[in-house]
C-alpha cells in the first residue's frame, strides 16, 4: 500500500485507470471541444507575447498534456493565457525585438526558469508561498493587465503601427494620432469577428465561437484578398512538429530575466490553482497545490525543450473542458493530440487568416477579466484590502509595460498595510462586576470593577509588530490602578508568539513584581505554552501557581490568595465577552 501511494505521487494519472469507456468517450470529446478554443486562441496569445503566432501552436501542444498527467486537478486545461502571455512580452521587450529570433529564444528561456521556479516549489512542498500575493493585489492587477491587453491590441484592429517605448499609453496615444490612416478592410475584419463572437457566445453559448469566426474571416480573407488589400494576415506557417532543443542558458540572459520569471511562476501559478479549486469544488475532487505546481512546472520545462513560452491554467478553456464532460486529465491528452493534428496538417489552411481577427480574439477573452465589482467588494470588506487593489491597479498601469513593478509595489503593500493592521490588536480592560461577569470597560476607571485586580484580553499574535503596543496597554492598565495586586492576562486570543513577545511578556512580569504586583496568566493555547517552556518563561511566570487553564479558575486562585470573604464568591462561571 505504501509502495502504491509513492507511486501515485511520482504518477498522479495512475489514479485515472482503469478507466470506463464512457469516461473514455467523454474526455476525447471534450478534448476536441477544448482543442477547437484553444487552436485559434493560441495563436493570438502569441501574438500578444509579441511571437510569431505558430509558437502558440507549439506552447498548446506539449504543456498542456504534462500538466494534466503529473498535475493534481482533472479537468485545469494549460496553455498559453493572456495575462502571461502579457507578462512575458513586457517582460522580454527591454532586451530584444518584438518577433526577432532573439526575442523567442528569450521566451523559450523564461519558459525553462518558470518551469524550473515551479517544480522546485513543488518539491520543496512550498506552494504556500502564492499566499504572499493576496487576492485584492491580484485582482488590481489582473483588471489593469485587462484594460493593457485590450488596448494593446487597438492597433491591429484599427491596421496602424504601434510605437514600442517605457510608457504604455504613450504609444496608445500614438495610436489614436493615426486614427484618420486607419485601414478600413481590417478594422471591418476585426469588429466584425469580435461582434459574431460576442453574439454567438451570447445566443449559442454551446457552439465554438472562437473557430465559427476565425474560420469564416479566413475564407472571407482568401475569397476578397485581404493580403492584396494591404491588409496582415498570419501568413507562412511552418509545418511539423517544433524542434527538440535545449534553451540558451546564458548566465547573463538568466540573470536578467530571473526576478520576472519568479512572478510570472507566482502570478501563473495563482491562476492556475485559483481555476483548479473552483472546478474541484463542483466535482468534490482533491486538489495538492504542491503537485499542481509540479505539473505546472513540468508543463513549462518540457515546452521549453519544444519551443514553448510560458503557459498556465486557463478559465475560459477549463470551464470549456468542465462543462464537456471531461472526466480525467486524459482529456488536455487528446487536446494535446488535436492540436498535433492541427500541425501536422493544417497549417497551410491558417495562412490567410488576418491578424484583426486574432485580435478580436484576444479583446473577447480579456473582457471576463475586467472586474470592477469585487474590487468594490474588496473594499467593502476591508478599506486596506480597496487601497492594496486600487493601488495594484493604478501602478500597473503607470508602469506599463514593465507590469511585474506594478505587482511588486502592490504586495509590497499588502504586506505593510497587514503589519500595519496588526501593530494595534484590540486590546480589552475586562471589569469584574458583582454578578461574577466579565465585561469590557473600555479603560473606563469610573465603571465599578475590583481595585486589587486588573483584568486584561489581548485578541491578535504577539509579534516583533505589536509588543510595543501590547506593553504599552499593559503599562497604562498599571498606572490607572496603582493598587492593584493581581494582573490577569486572558490569553484565548493569542495564537503565536514570537522572541520579540517573549522578552517583552519576561520585562513586564520582571517590572510588575517589582511594583508588588503579580502577573497572572489563563487560556493560553498549546503552541505559547511551548515558546514558555523552551525559554524558560514558564518558571519565570510561577508556572502552574500563575498559569491557568480558564480565567474562572485563575480568579479563584487570585481570590484565595487575597482572602475570600462574602462580597467574593467561588466564581463557577465567568462569561467572556467576544
Amino acid at each position: 500500500m505504501r509502495s502504491m501511494l509513492s507511486l501515485r505521487r511520482l504518477f498522479p494519472f495512475i489514479a485515472w485507470f482503469p478507466m470506463r469507456r464512457e469516461a473514455l468517450r467523454a474526455d476525447a470529446l471534450a478534448g476536441v471541444t477544448v482543442a477547437l478554443v484553444l487552436i485559434p486562441q493560441s495563436m493570438a496569445y502569441a501574438n500578444l507575447a509579441g511571437l510569431p503566432a505558430y509558437y502558440g501552436l507549439y506552447a498548446a501542444f506539449l504543456p498542456g498534456a504534462i500538466a494534466a498527467l503529473f498535475g493534481s486537478s482533472r479537468q485545469l486545461a494549460t496553455g498559453p493565457v493572456a495575462v502571461v502571455s502579457l507578462l512575458t512580452a513586457s517582460a522580454l521587450m527591454p532586451f530584444a525585438q518584438p518577433g526577432s529570433e532573439g526575442f523567442v529564444a528569450l521566451a523559450i528561456l523564461m519558459s525553462f526558469l518558470i518551469g524550473a521556479i515551479q517544480l522546485a516549489l513543488g518539491l520543496l512542498r512550498l506552494g504556500v508561498v502564492v499566499n504572499f500575493l493576496s487576492h485584492p493585489v491580484i485582482l488590481g492587477f489582473t483588471n489593469a493587465a485587462a484594460l493593457i491587453i485590450g488596448l494593446s491590441q487597438l492597433s491591429k484592429i484599427f491596421g496602424v503601427k504601434m510605437g514600442r517605448s517605457e510608457h504604455f499609453l504613450n504609444d496608445i496615444w500614438g495610436v489614436l494620432q493615426q486614427l484618420h490612416a486607419l485601414h478600413w478592410p481590417t478594422l471591418l475584419f476585426g469588429v466584425g469577428s469580435f461582434v459574431l463572437m460576442w453574439s454567438l457566445k451570447r445566443r449559442h453559448p454551446t457552439l465554438p465561437n472562437v473557430l465559427i469566426a476565425v474560420a469564416l474571416a479566413t475564407l472571407v480573407s482568401w475569397m476578397v484578398g485581404f493580403e492584396a488589400m494591404g491588409g496582415k494576415v498570419v501568413g507562412h506557417i511552418p509545418k511539423g512538429l517544433p524542434s527538440f532543443s535545449w534553451p540558451d542558458l546564458d548566465p547573463r540572459h538568466v540573470g536578467n530575466l530571473l526576478g520576472t520569471a519568479l512572478v510570472i511562476s507566482l502570478v501563473g501559478f495563482m491562476e492556475a490553482i485559483s481555476i483548479a479549486k473552483a472546478m474541484a469544488a463542483r466535482t468534490r475532487d482533491g486538489i495538492d497545490p504542491n503537485q499542481e505546481l509540479i505539473g505546472q512546472g513540468l508543463g513549462n520545462l518540457v515546452g521549453a525543450l519544444t519551443q514553448s513560452y510560458p503557459t498556465s491554467g486557463s478559465f475560459s478553456r477549463s470551464a470549456v473542458n468542465l462543462d464537456a464532460g471531461a472526466k480525467s486529465g486524459l482529456a488536455s491528452v487528446f487536446t494535446s493530440l488535436m492540436v498535433l493534428v492541427a500541425l501536422l496538417f493544417l497549417t497551410p489552411l491558417l495562412y490567410h487568416l488576418p491578424e484583426a481577427v486574432l485580435a478580436a480574439v484576444i479583446m473577447m477573452a480579456v473582457v471576463g477579466l475586467i472586474n470592477v465589482h469585487a474590487i468594490r467588494h474588496a473594499w467593502q470588506a476591508s478599506r486596506h484590502d480597496g487601497v492594496a487593489a486600487l493601488v495594484t491597479f493604478i501602478a500597473s498601469l503607470a508602469f506599463a509595460p514593465h507590469l511585474d513593478q506594478g505587482i511588486f509595489l502592490g504586495g509590497g503593500l499588502a504586506i505593510v498595510l497587514y503589519l500595519y493592521r496588526t501593530m494595534s490588536p484590540r486590546v480589552a480592560l475586562l471589569g469584574l462586576f458583582p454578578d461574577g461577569t466579565l465585561r469590557d470597560v473600555a479603560f473606563n476607571p469610573e465603571l465599578p470593577t475590583d481595585p486589587k485586580i486588573i483584568v486584561m484580553r489581548f485578541d491578535g499574535q504577539l509579534y516583533f509588530a505589536n509588543v510595543s503596543y501590547f506593553e504599552e496597554m499593559v503599562l497604562t492598565a498599571v498606572s490607572a490602578k496603582p493598587q492593584a495586586r493581581f494582573v490577569l492576562l486572558v490569553g484565548n486570543g493569542i495564537n503565536q508568539m514570537d522572541a520579540s513577545g517573549e522578552e517583552v511578556v519576561r520585562h513586564l512580569v520582571e517590572r510588575i513584581e517589582k511594583n508588588g504586583m503579580v502577573m497572572v496568566f489563563s487560556g493560553l493555547k498549546r503552541q505559547i505554552l511551548e515558546v514558555m517552556h523552551a525559554t524558560g518563561l514558564f518558571d519565570l511566570v510561577g508556572g502552574e501557581r500563575n498559569i491557568f487553564a480558564t480565567e474562572q479558575a485563575a480568579l479563584n486562585s487570585i481570590y484565595d490568595r487575597l482572602g475570600r470573604s462574602e462580597d467574593r464568591p467561588l466564581l463557577p462561571q465567568v462569561d467572556c465577552p467576544a
